[in-house]
């Protein structure tokens, strides 16, 4: 029988279950290697940035008009 489970692999190349009740049984597997999913690094790197901009008391005044119950 055929098992699909999700794992990450550590510096050393161990593998550990992101499932934490599923164990990896000795035996031989098929590895298919996930890149990094890069999609939102821009924004993330952005993000420190642009929170000086987001967080101070002028930018809540501009786009209070926007919020519910204001």
């Amino acid at each position: 029988m055929l098992t699909t489970i999700e794992v990450t692999i550590d510096k050393t190349g161990h593998l550990h279950s992101l499932e934490p009740t599923q164990i990896i049984k000795p035996g031989r597997a098929l590895l298919t290697w996930l890149e990094p999913d890069t999609t939102h690094e821009p924004a993330l790197m952005a993000e420190t940035a642009l929170a000086q901009e987001w967080l101070n008391p002028e930018e809540d005044a501009a786009w209070a008009h926007l919020q519910l119950g204001k």
